[in-house]
């Protein structure tokens, strides 16, 4: 992530040049009418004009800020809650799915609960989207923001909060909280005392991550692909439609002057731009964030992006008309936007590699527990006994039922003829203590890292600062001989002695 970022500041600092956009600064925009008409009545002189021009006291800026984040986390908390029916939605499946009577479904209940919630989830996902756009364009028009850039950046801001956390809420669930307090045989947690909490699946949490990640994301991009270019498809035909049943016959179609055909294409949205930002960041957040659960994310991204640019391509020639052009230096907000998730994915990929991978089990296991104790590790034959190790004891016989005998569970747990029956053992402790050093430890060294690439990669180009420099060189030339010139041509005006050296 921070290498793409270096390279894109380069890559950006070369097209910055090639539109002689160097020394452009973007001139005082002018208010929004909207913010005019609100506070007209209150006027205050600007700094940089020096005209008077209406003015948004703090108290009132302040009070519809606290609404807008008061909003914000409103549509935050219902995403929770989705997220939250969809848990008790796979609770009462994983039930259902268990005692099916197809043996297929009855053997398979764990995948048959993640694909058939993965699926709900994604439904609800797209469903919040449609209500997202519409909560962060009242948001915003509510905060009365000055200029149009800075409506654009909040309103930006918004949407990013908003899809970001309806994508990756439930990604975040499964990866950090499934599993995690389901509690022990003869002792589960039970929600409303009914159902058991999910567990997962034998082989671990990172098989419901990948299958959860891979759907949406896959799922997703299909749909981004089909509004981007099918609806625009759809509606063209529909207008070419209703143009036949006007009596338009198709001989006055062809004679039709190219602007008038441009006109009766689809226009584009006036913040079409900001959903195409929005697109790239969501999937750089998914290619970046949970890469080490689902590493097969950037084949799929890439992929992606080799379509999208000729269905793009597609869409603006033929589909849509003629977007009005902007002259601009960056990508604005996004920029920072995409920082946060580099900072995110590092953050989000130790955790996925301590608490929900068990690479630190085993780590511990082989220097600690093993066959290999303190004599160095030798590869797989340290690791000889791991499963049996990490599994605990339960006695059936405490449940009451008539069973007898004993069954194995995933747990660092105290067998139960022990002093302290099912209590957790030195090393479910000694797992705990690596996890978070190892969390600590990769943080440090990957921040570390990425300040040193960030360090070593020169914001321009070598080539390009050469060229610049050049230019400046170049330009303070032509000023000294003009400078020159005309002084010479009043010496010579004024019949003073003409000399040809610097004055």
């Amino acid at each position: 992530a921070t290498v793409f970022l270096e390279f894109w500041k380069r890559r950006r600092a070369v097209l910055t040049y090639d539109w002689d956009l160097i020394d452009w600064e973007d001139e005082e925009e002018e208010l929004r009418p909207q913010f005019e008409a609100k506070y007209s009545q209150v006027e205050r002189v600007n700094p940089i004009t020096g005209k008077p021009e209406p003015f948004q006291p703090f108290p009132d800026k302040l009070s519809r800020l606290m609404v807008s984040v008061s909003g914000i986390f409103f549509m935050i908390s219902l995403v929770l809650t989705a997220v939250f029916a969809v848990v008790v939605y796979r609770l009462v499946a994983m039930e259902q799915f268990a005692s099916f009577k197809w043996y297929f479904i009855k053997k398979y209940w764990q995948f048959a609960t993640s694909g058939t919630g993965v699926c709900i989830n994604f439904m609800i996902i797209m469903s919040l989207n449609v209500v997202y756009e519409k909560v962060a364009y009242l948001l915003t028009d509510l905060e009365h923001p000055r200029t149009e850039s800075e409506w654009e950046n909040s309103f930006a801001l918004k949407m990013f909060l908003f899809q970001f956390v309806n994508l990756n809420s439930s990604i975040f669930y499964i990866a950090f909280f499934l599993g995690r307090f389901a509690g022990r045989p003869g002792k589960y947690n039970k929600l409303f005392n009914r159902w058991r909490l999910e567990e997962c699946h034998p082989s671990g949490c990172l098989i419901d991550l990948c299958l959860q990640m891979g759907v949406i994301m896959v799922l997703k991009q299909m749909w981004n692909n089909f509004m981007e270019l099918g609806y625009p498809l759809l509606q063209n035909w529909w207008s070419r439609r209703k143009m036949k049943r006007s009596g338009q016959s198709l001989e006055n179609k062809i004679s039709l002057p190219q602007w008038e055909k441009d006109w009766n294409l689809q226009p584009m949205n006036l913040h079409g731009l900001m959903d195409e930002y929005l697109e790239m960041v969501l999937q750089f957040g998914f290619t970046t964030i949970f890469v080490a659960a689902f590493p097969l994310a950037p084949l799929l991204a890439l992929l992606n992006n080799i379509i999208e640019i000729r269905l793009d391509a597609y869409k603006f020639v033929t589909q849509w008309r003629r977007p009005m052009p902007a002259r601009a230096t960056d990508i604005g907000i996004w920029y920072g936007i995409l920082e946060g998730i580099g900072v995110l994915a590092v953050i989000t990929n130790a955790f996925v590699i301590a608490i929900t991978s068990d690479y630190i089990p085993r780590f511990v296991y082989a220097y600690k527990y093993g066959p290999c104790t303190d004599q160095g590790y030798r590869q797989e034959k340290c690791l000889k006994g791991y499963v049996n190790s990490s599994l605990s004891v339960f006695d059936l016989s405490e449940l009451g039922m008539g069973y007898s005998g004993y069954c194995r569970y995933r747990d660092y747990r105290a067998p139960p003829w022990s002093s302290a029956p099912y209590e957790f053992t030195l090393q479910f402790w000694h797992v705990l203590a690596a996890r978070l050093a190892f969390i600590i430890v990769f943080e440090h060294l990957v921040f570390g890292i990425k300040s040193f690439i960030a360090y070593l990669i020169p914001d321009i180009p070598k080539d390009l600062c050469d060229r610049m420099r050049r230019e400046k060189y170049l330009v303070q030339e032509m000023m000294y001989e003009a400078e020159l010139e005309h002084l010479q041509r009043e010496r010579k005006k004024n019949g003073k002695q003409y000399h040809h050296e610097w004055p």
